[in-house]
């Protein structure tokens, strides 16, 4: 089996994590560019950690970055 062969066996559980990396990065972003406010009032720090901590960013700022 050689890294191709790997790939192509593997590519049908890669997808779909990419697809909810993707919409949860563009909720969260979403979402956070529309609010006024978030926890610790800085909304760059709160967006590099949607953008470059995969799947979990999103999802922190989603549970407790936002403020009503």
């Amino acid at each position: 089996m050689d890294g191709l062969d790997i790939v192509i066996e593997i590519l049908p559980f890669i997808i779909p994590l990419f697809v909810l990396q993707l919409a949860l990065m563009i909720l969260a972003l979403v979402d956070l560019i529309q609010r006024e406010k978030v926890k610790g009032n800085n909304k760059v720090l709160w967006a590099l950690l949607i953008v470059l901590v995969n799947i979990i960013g999103p999802v922190v700022y989603l549970i407790i970055g936002r403020e009503e």
